[in-house]
């Protein structure tokens, strides 16, 4: 997912008309520019086409019946105005064509009854497609606000990280699914979680907002990581089924060069340090969230170095999961060593365009990656000056 960053306001003032169409300021000259911008060019060529045929080679009465496919053509891309126009024009030229052969009353009757029949029925889906764009665009308008509520914007620098996210939905209309990312600021340091929801569709968007609301209290009032861990258990233990399950690493860096780890069944992290990529795998295994009543073992904290230049991508199986068309994964190592670069932005969006490409351009399960990076202390901003920026709970920063 992208985040687009807020620029500062152009004082300059804005002309709505360039100096050579100040004729367009007329309401009325408007709403006739406005008409025949609404005109597909692709039914108009078709009707051009038609009446060229018949200048040319007198067979115009033939191809008669295909200026039908003008209105019918534009009713996929164009307002029923627009639909409308074009069978009109349709109307006009076949009665042009027909009295330039004379076509005989009957004939001519049938085929601008056709025409008529066409074109109204054009218009009529032309109002349908319109309105279900419009239903599509509200859900759309809702689907967008219920990912910003869930999967809230991370900023591109949060404490004394520099962050980037980079979210994508397997269905086609979706913003939101069964992956979720958190990373909040807290007394404790910076905790962030990346999991993964068994299932699809609604049932994994309700659950992954439930991990994401225990996890940012817990990770705000727990010094513990672990008791963190054990708040998102125990909430999805009363609240899940007994095939629910969710993969998650939970992870947090109390103090500088320290990084604190809870891997709970998902795929290892991967620690950047230098061009070496290296896979945090850990010695004591956990059971997914919400699984844990049905195994012998428990949780384990793990601390990894995590020093000024590393870096630590979290994902989930979306990415190193995702197959081409010979059924290979996703080589995520390769990738990432491939795309790395210091601008964590360009970096995810090359290893995102890399996996697309791998998969042939469409994504059959839900993906997130989330990349950190330590910012050298004499390079943040206020330290400077002897003030020590602090963020607050959404993760803006404050001097």
């Amino acid at each position: 997912m992208s985040h687009a960053r807020q620029h500062g306001r152009d004082r300059s003032p804005i002309r709505p008309y360039p100096r050579g169409l100040a004729c367009l300021r007329s309401p009325r000259t408007r709403a006739c520019a406005h008409r025949v911008a609404e005109t597909p060019a692709l039914p108009v060529a078709i009707l051009v086409i038609i009446v060229s045929i018949d200048m040319a080679a007198g067979t115009g009465r033939i191809w008669l019946p295909l200026l039908a496919t003008g209105p019918a053509l534009a009713a996929a891309t164009s307002r029923p105005r627009g639909v409308l126009g074009v069978g009109a024009l349709a109307i006009l030229l076949g009665a042009s064509i027909a009295y330039r052969h004379d076509m005989a009353v009957p004939h001519l009757s049938v085929v601008l009854a056709a025409l008529v029949t066409v074109t109204l029925a054009s218009a009529l889906a032309s109002a349908l497609r319109a309105r279900r764009e419009r239903v599509l665009a509200a859900v759309r308008s809702v689907a967008e606000t219920a990912q910003h509520a869930l999967l809230q914007p991370v900023p591109g620098r949060v404490g004394p990280f520099q962050v980037a996210v980079r979210y994508s939905a397997a269905a086609a209309e979706a913003r939101i699914g069964g992956d979720l990312y958190a990373l909040v600021p807290t007394p404790h340091g910076v905790r962030m979680i990346v999991g993964d929801v068994r299932g699809k569709g609604l049932p994994a968007v309700g659950t992954a907002a439930l991990v994401l609301g225990v996890f940012r209290e817990a990770a705000y009032d727990e010094p513990d990581l672990l008791d963190v861990v054990c708040r998102i258990e125990r909430s999805l233990a009363r609240n899940l089924g007994g095939d629910d399950f969710v993969t998650a690493v939970v992870a947090g860096c109390p103090e500088p060069g320290r990084l604190e780890m809870v891997n709970c069944g998902h795929a290892p992290p991967l620690l950047i340090h230098g061009d070496d990529v290296t896979a945090v795998e850990t010695d004591h295994p956990a059971p997914p969230l919400g699984l844990r009543a049905l195994s012998d073992h428990s949780p384990r904290l793990q601390v990894v170095p995590f020093g000024d230049g590393d870096q630590l991508l979290l994902y989930t199986d979306g990415v190193t999961e995702a197959r081409d068309d010979e059924r290979a994964f996703y080589p995520l190592t390769e990738g990432l060593t491939r795309h790395l670069c210091d601008e964590l932005d360009r970096t995810l969006a090359a290893l995102h365009e890399d996996l697309l490409d791998h998969v042939g351009g469409r994504l059959h399960d839900d993906a997130a990656l989330l990349v950190l990076l330590p910012m050298p202390a004499a390079v943040q901003p206020g330290e400077a000056a002897g003030v020590r920026p602090v963020a607050d709970v959404d993760g803006a920063t404050a001097a």
